[in-house]
């Protein structure tokens, strides 16, 4: 399956520079450099999923130089999950400087590298982000409308559509696995990531308080969230439920989604949004059953998280044109599900998990446009073909973004 990541690395590579390529846990890092980034680049694997290699590199960081230096053959270094021996991060930089050796990086966790030191590497490293699977990627796009990325279709169908997308989420494991597969998957999933990525990384004491936290956060995904009323739902401090939304972002877990605070009239309500970084994992966290009939009962919720998931990721492809998203709401209940900002202006889109929306139906997209003067205003819905519903507001199918 082809993905937009490996172009983009291999253009980086291209230039002669190392690769960070940061990602949630199975979103296909190691799939993508090791199957087609390897095709025009050799690689020297240093793996540390391994015990015995990520063992004798934690009690010797230094020896990952003279091994390198060894060799006689010139590879691209592949070090896969570099978070869990951040301390050879010094050696990168030595052998980078000295122009010894090009690296690829790949990690499920900003926290440690943060800590070790990765961001004062600039001009060294370019940074790359691998989400889980877009449409285009599974061949899903029919037209490009919103042109907020490249989309044309990479491949042939996976017969993984939108139903799948909203039920079992975007992990490239769930493409070819069966249903009862599916399900196993992603609760195993939710097992590992709290095991491996909290536990193992010795980031939370009490593992069974942000379990609940945890599961909390899932069910309010795409919801402007209380942290207050959070603290007094788990029974920890405030401070500590701010440093927990700090862990579940440092390990790309949570998405954020910002308040459009530019007031110019109203009065603009100021919590931001937060999306689990899947569907298929906030709905096995919230104990849903993982089915198609899971639609049936939270339709709207699972399709307008799904569509600011693939938007955010379509935009991360292309930040030199599209800059934060936000979205938007007045103390008035007046809201516009996302607002795309660009260099030539403001994007309102609403989310409408319906095949016909009329007007009236919109009424906070129809009042952020008059209110910051926006020409051009979309409506994502179930439609099979796009429709124009004023002059400046179209409607258009979840496939045509």
């Amino acid at each position: 399956m082809a993905r937009y990541a490996a172009g983009e690395i291999n253009q980086v590579l291209g230039y002669g520079r190392s690769v960070l390529l940061l990602g949630p846990r199975q979103a296909g890092k190691s799939t993508v450099i090791r199957e087609m980034v390897a095709e025009k680049y050799p690689l020297e694997l240093v793996l540390l999923q391994d015990p015995s290699v990520r063992i004798r590199l934690e009690q010797d960081p230094g020896q990952l130089i003279r091994e390198l230096e060894a060799k006689t053959e010139k590879k691209t270094v592949f070090i896969d999950e570099v978070q869990k021996v951040p301390e050879i991060l010094d050696s990168v930089q030595y052998l980078i400087d000295e122009k010894k050796y090009r690296f690829i990086l790949t990690g499920s966790s900003a926290r440690k590298l943060r800590r070790r030191g990765v961001n004062l590497l600039p001009g060294r490293i370019i940074a790359c982000r691998m989400d889980p699977l877009l449409c285009g990627e599974l061949g899903l796009v029919r037209e490009n409308r919103l042109k907020a990325a490249p989309a044309a279709n990479l491949g042939e169908e996976y017969g993984y559509g939108l139903p799948e997308l909203m039920v079992y989420g975007a992990l490239p494991v769930m493409v070819n696995a069966g249903r009862e597969e599916r399900r196993k998957l992603l609760r195993s999933y939710v097992t590992a990531y709290l095991e491996e990525e909290i536990r193992a990384e010795a980031l939370v004491r009490r593992l069974g308080v942000f379990s609940s936290f945890l599961r909390l956060v899932a069910q309010d995904s795409g919801g402007a969230v209380n942290l207050t009323k959070l603290s007094q739902q788990t029974g920890v401090s405030l401070p500590t439920i701010r440093e927990y939304f700090e862990i579940l972002k440092d390990t790309l877990v949570l998405e954020e989604l910002p308040v459009f605070s530019r007031k110019v009239r109203r009065q603009i309500a100021g919590r931001s949004k937060y999306y689990l970084f899947d569907t298929g994992v906030r709905n096995a966290l919230i104990g849903a059953p993982l089915a198609e009939e899971l639609i049936n009962v939270q339709k709207g919720v699972l399709f307008e998280h799904a569509v600011v998931l693939e938007i955010m990721r379509r935009c991360r492809l292309r930040p030199e044109r599209f800059t934060k998203l936000y979205y938007w709401r007045t103390r008035s209940g007046l809201e516009v599900d996302l607002v795309i900002e660009t260099a030539a202006g403001l994007i309102p889109v609403e989310i409408k998990a319906a095949a016909d929306v009329a007007l009236k139906e919109l009424p906070g997209l129809t009042a952020f446009m008059d209110e910051y003067q926006v020409k051009q205003g979309w409506v994502i819905t179930l439609s099979g073909r796009p429709q124009k519903l004023t002059a400046n507001i179209t409607a258009l199918p979840w496939n045509c973004l």
